[in-house]
């Protein structure tokens, strides 16, 4: 019985690989350094695995950025604004593209499906030429094989990558990027000769855009592709992944159809459903990827569930074809487990991340090739046993608070128009307001200031001095730089979610369990292990002391429910949505405490909200009917005077642009920029939005500092489509990735711009 692991976490288990990169990117260390450091942490990845028994171990799967952007870099399909003149794109091209620089901005960045994980979106058009470019899967194919280690080289499918992009500046909207296909398979076939030339026998190629709803024509898509490279394939063996949901079985009877392929890979954790597919028919002599170990989750696996499971499967392809597998990459998850030194012994039983669930996959393999490792079973069946018997679990209080939300839908009485003008005449803020989103940069000493509290080196008396002193500046700057709603800048917490869940009850945390969200930034998440409350308030004491600093108002700054939820690892013992109500509950807490301390404008993050979208249609409604009533139960009992804003980023909100009117926040503050703008197209289009919104006007991600007349000119665009009375003038995301002398001249340009079209305006009157 074989084993087989979809991906691996790059970042390296104390973050090696982010340090390298932003060490290059700030100049300190060469180009060499950083290619030492990737070789290292990519040769430990192999060894592990190799070590720990798997058979079928991935290579490619490692990214200085991300694996879509390395699929542009390998086509060659850089935007022509990054003037690349051919050849093997390097850093400065490639890092170009992810983060911009000072004369161009940026591609888009949006969410790996309903993933934390981004991608840079490609930029295609009938005009973009492919050439073979980077040599990425070819190297590292080789660097592996030269340690003994015979890997699986994988890529993005040719099919997924086309669909995942869009139309490049200046393309109609309308262009059918899937008439690109036939321009990059020459590309594709390149790379398959040299694996082939190299010595590989096995090819991944990795299709998640088979779990959306796809039409006939995107169907067939898959079908031309790999008609077209089954020449170019014929001597390897072929596994074509899906991952993250079921398929259909439209798309089932497609993927087992398809020309040239051995193998398919199928989530079998999101993806139950699927089961009953393959019970019903799979192809004679295919070898099934049975992905039954959690790549998305850090519980330890429930080995005698996922053997009957496995068993049953054995009986309809062979006991010779079938591959134990995980249910996507394991990139979605946390490192290695051994470095969680102070994790709560009992939960610690509990978990298992990265390198532990390729032990899973391993032990699964052998025991169903009858070599079962009695020890790892037994304490296996001892943990699933105390995590379901513990009572540090549940807490009925909660449980009956949660239960009664069922039946209202906690919305405020009063509408969101007469809301508005009862703000403003409180607030008395001018036309265009201007903010930024929470977090302000966080400095070296900053984070060592956070970190010597947390290890007790400096005492709590110091701590709140110097996180008051921070506060000062960042408010002063505000009030300097003339924005008109302030924030405190966040300087206490080092994570938005990270923060919260360490106040609330049902929570435990690591000291390493760190995942890659975006290019360097990697986020460590919560672990709800279960039922959730507020033992005490959790901001209130720092946004009174920034709000007695300034008379202009003060944002008092939490993180929704649902991104909560969405960004932690949740328990997967009771509904998504259960949890999601017991957040709510606590964050409603704290809305009124903060209210009741003189907080006139409350912020409630839920960047994540678009994020949990599930991949099927069918399934939106209901996700989005517990989401935003989730939202709404955080501020439904606030005065009509207090202002509750949210924010959202870097997803696709046009589809969802009636929940998020649901929501009924009196200000939404949304990104727009990064994306072309492509937001304010559902306003041309007639969607009528009457509550403040403030899509952002700069992107924060990349180090350009956009001039004066680029934001005024970001901003007319905006009151082409959108009321004078409602449009706020902000960034697109959080500063906390930023540094001062980005930032500074960056909201000095974007006051500017206000204070421009303000008088504009006033002079048009």
């Amino acid at each position: 019985m074989a084993s087989h692991i979809v991906g691996y976490p790059r970042m390296g288990p104390k973050r090696e690989l982010k340090f390298a990169l932003e060490s290059f990117w700030d100049g300190k260390s060469s180009a060499e350094d950083l290619e030492k450091v990737a070789a290292d942490l990519r040769v430990s990845i192999w060894k592990q695995m190799a070590a720990a028994g798997i058979k079928y171990i991935p290579s490619n799967t490692f990214s200085y950025y991300d694996q879509v952007l390395d699929t542009t870099a390998m086509l060659g399909a850089v935007p022509e604004r990054y003037s690349w003149t051919g050849g093997e794109i390097g850093f400065s091209t490639y890092f170009s593209m992810a983060r911009g620089n000072a004369s161009v901005p940026a591609m888009e960045m949006t969410k790996w499906f309903d993933t934390n994980y981004h991608f840079i979106v490609p930029e295609l058009g009938p005009n973009t030429k492919f050439s073979y470019a980077s040599h990425k899967a070819v190297t590292e194919y080789k660097e592996a094989k030269a340690l003994g280690i015979d890997t699986v080289p994988v890529l993005i499918g040719p099919v997924t990558y086309l669909l995942l992009s869009k139309p490049a500046k200046g393309v109609e909207k309308t262009f059918p990027l899937l008439s690109l296909l036939e321009s990059i398979l020459p590309v594709y076939k390149e790379v398959i000769a040299e694996l082939k030339a190299a010595g590989a026998s096995w090819i991944q190629f990795d299709e998640p855009t088979l779990v959306m709803d796809l039409d006939s024509h995107q169907l067939a898509a898959f079908s031309k592709a790999y008609t077209e490279l089954e020449s170019a394939l014929s001597g390897f063996n072929v596994v074509v992944e899906t991952y993250f949901a079921d398929v259909t079985a439209e798309a089932y009877k497609t993927l087992t159809s398809l020309k040239g392929v051995t193998g398919f890979g199928f989530d079998l954790v999101r993806g139950t459903q699927t089961l009953e597919l393959i019970k019903s028919g799979f192809p004679a002599g295919k070898y099934l990827f049975a992905g039954v170990v959690d790549g998305r989750n850090i519980w330890a696996n429930d080995i005698a569930t996922s053997i009957t499971t496995l068993a049953a499967l054995e009986s309809v392809v062979g006991k010779d074809k079938l591959v134990v597998s995980t249910s996507c990459s394991l990139m979605h998850t946390a490192v290695d487990l051994i470095n969680e030194t102070k994790l709560d012994s009992e939960i610690k039983s509990w978990l298992a991340f990265a390198a532990q669930k390729v032990v899973e996959v391993n032990a699964l393999a052998k025991a169903l090739a009858g070599q079962k490792d009695e020890a790892f079973f037994s304490a296996n069946a001892a943990a699933q046993a105390s995590r379901r018997s513990s009572p540090r679990v549940t807490n009925e209080e909660v449980q009956k608070a949660a239960s009664a939300l069922r039946g209202s839908d906690h919305r405020r009485a009063t509408p969101v128009s007469a809301r508005l003008d009862a703000q403003q005449k409180k607030l008395n803020l001018p036309v265009l307001p201007t903010t930024t989103i929470g977090s302000s940069p966080q400095t070296v000493e900053l984070r060592r200031v956070r970190r010597e509290y947390k290890a007790n080196k400096i005492s709590e008396e110091n701590y709140v001095n110097a996180i008051k002193e921070e506060i000062s500046k960042v408010v002063k700057l505000q009030e300097e730089l003339d924005i008109d709603v302030l924030v405190h800048g966040e300087p206490e917490r080092n994570d938005m979610v990270e923060y919260f869940g360490e106040q609330l009850s049902g929570f435990a945390f690591t000291a390493n369990g760190w995942v890659q969200s975006y290019g360097s930034r990697c986020v460590k998440p919560p672990i709800i292990y279960g039922d959730v409350s507020r033992p005490k308030p959790m901001t209130v004491f720092w946004s009174q002391m920034a709000q007695s600093m300034t008379a202009r108002p003060m944002k008092g700054m939490l993180t929704g429910p649902v991104t909560i939820l969405n960004w932690s690892f949740v328990r997967n013992d009771q509904p998504r949505f259960e949890t999601c109500y017991q957040i709510a509950l606590a964050i409603k807490k704290e809305v009124e405490d903060l209210e009741a301390g003189g907080i006139q404008v409350i912020q409630i993050d839920e960047a994540a909200l678009r994020e949990g979208l599930p991949l099927r249609k069918s399934e939106h409604a209901f996700y989005l009917d517990w989401a935003v009533h989730s939202f709404r139960i955080t501020n439904c009992g606030v005065q009509d005077t207090t202002q509750i804003h949210t924010h959202m980023c870097y997803s696709n909100f046009n589809d969802i642009i009636h929940s998020i009117i649901n929501m009924d926040a009196d200000v939404i503050t949304i990104e727009n920029s990064r994306s072309d703008e492509k937001l304010l197209s559902v306003f041309r289009e007639g969607v009528v939005y009457g509550a403040g919104i403030g899509p952002g006007v700069y992107d924060i991600h990349s180090p350009r500092i956009p001039s004066t007349e680029e934001i005024a000119d970001r901003i007319n665009k905006m009151l082409a489509v959108l009321d004078t009375n409602v449009l706020w003038v902000n960034p697109d995301c959080g500063l906390k990735t930023r540094k001062y002398t980005e930032v500074n001249p960056a909201l000095t340009n974007m006051v500017s711009a206000a204070k421009l079209i303000r008088t504009q305006l006033a002079s048009a009157k």
